[in-house]
């Protein structure tokens, strides 16, 4: 008895023990529940930065100036002489904008130069993405979506008179399409507008303008006309300023990317459906994303836009330079660069073709890979969108079931007997396969028209890209995955490499020639982690030349037929005159592609002076040129990744 009596003793005493120790874990997780935070892409950049705030030497190699294009400063002023517009014009001019974001930037400098060619009055231009049948928020129109009116009507009153609308009294006559309208090409010329337009515009008093191709002026203008050149940069430069709030957490993002004391590279992957369609690029993706493609690419066919045939080897398209770089292929090139594993890359662009599933190698290569998601919570980025209308959901719906009826008379036009087994069961139709924007894919032979939620994701993507341009030109270097891809549209890359060129020519601004690149990962696709030594010399080497003036002719010769504003120089830059000077070198057709800058003000000549005084106290980090190669982890946990690829949503 006395041997019981102690077991129950020892089984309370144990009893109370444990709610002893319960009650003590239940107050301490009471109390140190408020300091939980949830986990974030910028919390984690903590573990690899831990010096948080305090600024460390840079790797000169790596984020310095380039030195041979220092003495090239922005210089967009009149130089002639220029008269301010007068009140008195020769009419009206209003005009539609279609396309993206950079078709808009493009056609909206090209808008106010023909505005002051022709003695204009330029009507604040409608931008069809984001007009109130997209579903914005009422709070905005068209172009105070995106851009600052106020702004750009100030900016440009000693170069074009700017009105908000139409005058009342032609406002219906509008209405009744009494005026002529012209759908210029973006390769028009000055002859086209004052020959064709000019006339009517005197006649009618009021013109409109339907924008389609990113542009209606053509990109080269002969030497006399340099003014309307640099009447194109500063309106793109300096007039075209994003509405105050996107202003204020575009700069926001850049400032929580620089807190970590870490220089940081924005990378634009240009993995958009329509320039892959337009080049062939089918072949490089997998499963519905091809068909996809390959349907835009008819269209264009049937358009006119595209003189080839449907179907074409992507394979030899990515080796002449058609084809994009893949988010893989960049890593690699950054790596070979010496760029370390805890390198913060922003990532730009309001969509990705593909998927984020492009770009998990690269996010094996790099932890620190982050984008406007990461840098934004919900609620700042909703309210950059303003109220809205409510819109109803995309409700899945299961297909209906086939009736008795139906299912007896599919068995008598089975055909004649003796018939062969019933087919098997259809598969199962999955929610995800049917929710997505390519679910019609797999019914249909027509892309659908888009839906009320569709036309207003659109233009939140205006918003989205006009944040990452805001990143991409503020980051310490820039690598574009596709740009001068001989399209006759802008593109993100190339207007953001011009802007960079346009403000610090001597920023970190890659300019890779893909048909280069594609041969130097030709010799080592088998084995594509473990290059050699002189592989790796060789890719360093072609990025730094693209960095430099070799990288500058060649953008020359290839974007700026395309795009002014992606190659902004001569005209709208000078040089700050130093013992080196820089002979013009030109093309065949006599054009200059580099050099031939006129001398800088002597005022910009001595605030640059003091600058570079500025800049020699700073410190640098040592500079090592040891090329860095690819942990085993990191290449064990990007070939598993890769591996597993089974229902992969292309949403994802």
């Amino acid at each position: 008895m006395a041997f019981k009596s102690k077991i129950k003793w020892v089984a309370l005493f144990v009893l109370t023990l444990s709610l002893g120790s319960l009650t003590v874990h239940l107050s301490l997780t009471k109390f140190s529940s408020m300091s939980l935070v949830q986990y974030s892409a910028k919390e984690a950049l903590s573990h690899d930065f831990p010096y948080i705030g305090s600024p460390v030497g840079r790797n000169k190699r790596l984020w310095g100036a380039v030195r041979s294009l220092e003495s090239l400063q922005p210089y967009a002023n009149p130089r002639n002489l220029y008269p301010v517009p007068g009140k008195t014009s020769n009419g009206f001019i209003y005009a539609k904008i279609f396309g993206g974001f950079e078709k808009i930037r493009s056609s909206i400098c090209d808008l106010v130069t023909i505005s002051r060619l022709l003695n204009a009055t330029l009507v604040i231009p409608e931008i069809q993405e984001s007009t109130r049948s997209k579903g914005i928020s009422y709070k905005f129109k068209s172009f105070s979506y995106l851009y600052d009116e106020e702004q750009f009507i100030a900016s440009l009153k000693n170069d074009v008179n700017i009105i908000k609308s139409l005058p009342e009294h032609f406002k219906s006559a509008r209405r009744r399409s009494e005026f002529p309208t012209f759908k210029p090409k973006s390769s028009a010329s000055p002859n086209y507008y004052v020959k064709e337009i000019l006339p009517s515009l005197k006649k009618a008093k009021v013109i409109g303008l339907i924008i389609m191709d990113g542009g209606c002026l053509q990109p080269i203008l002969p030497p006399i006309l340099s003014e309307f050149q640099r009447l194109r940069c500063r309106v793109a430069f300096h007039t075209l300023q994003f509405r105050p709030e996107i202003q204020i957490l575009g700069l926001r993002m850049v400032e929580r990317l620089r807190a970590w004391g870490q220089p940081f590279l924005a990378y634009h992957p240009g993995l958009v459906r329509d320039t892959l369609a337009y080049h062939g690029c089918a072949e490089l993706f997998q499963d519905v994303h091809t068909e996809l493609i390959q349907y835009r690419r008819e269209q264009m066919i049937k358009q006119g836009i595209v003189n080839d045939e449907l179907s074409v080897e992507s394979h030899i398209r990515r080796e002449n330079g058609s084809c994009p770089l893949m988010p893989e292929e960049v890593g690699l090139l950054l790596r070979a660069m010496g760029y370390p594993s805890n390198t913060i890359i922003y990532v730009a662009g309001s969509q990705t073709f593909g998927g984020q599933r492009l770009l998990i190698p690269l996010r094996a290569m790099f932890a620190n890979v982050v984008d406007r998601t990461s840098l934004c919570s919900k609620t700042e980025l909703s309210d950059l969108v303003g109220p809205e209308t409510p819109l109803p959901p995309d409700v899945f719906k299961m297909p209906n079931p086939k009736s008795e009826e139906q299912l007896k008379e599919e068995w008598n036009r089975a055909g004649p007997r003796p018939r062969p087994l019933p087919p098997p069961p259809d598969r199962p139709v999955y929610q995800h396969e049917k929710e997505g924007w390519y679910a019609w894919i797999t019914e249909n032979d027509k892309e659908p028209n888009p839906s009320p939620m569709d036309l207003r994701m659109q233009a939140h993507r205006l918003l989205w890209d006009a944040l990452d341009y805001i990143v991409s030109v503020e980051a310490d270097a820039f690598f574009p995955g596709f740009h001068s891809d001989g399209s006759r549209w802008p593109d993100f890359s190339g207007l953001v490499i011009g802007q960079r060129l346009y403000e610090r020519a001597s920023s970190r601004t890659y300019r890779p020639d893909r048909k280069k690149i594609t041969e130097l990962f030709n010799i080592i696709r088998d084995d594509m982690y473990h290059p050699k030594r002189n592989w790796i010399l060789s890719a360093r080497e072609h990025l730094n030349r693209s960095l430099s003036e070799e990288g500058l002719i060649r953008q020359s010769l290839l974007s700026k037929p395309t795009s002014f504003l992606s190659h902004p120089i001569p005209e709208c830059s000078c040089r700050i005159s130093s013992v080196e000077i820089t002979k013009p070198i030109k093309g065949k057709d006599g054009r200059i592609l580099f050099g031939g800058e006129p001398e800088c003000p002597k005022w910009m000549q001595s605030a640059r002076a003091e600058k570079a005084r500025t800049d020699e106290t700073e410190p640098a980090e040592d500079e090592n040129d040891e090329p860095e190669q690819l942990e085993p982890d990191v290449i064990s946990s990007l070939t598993s990744l890769i591996d597993h690829d089974e229902e992969w949503d292309p949403n994802d």
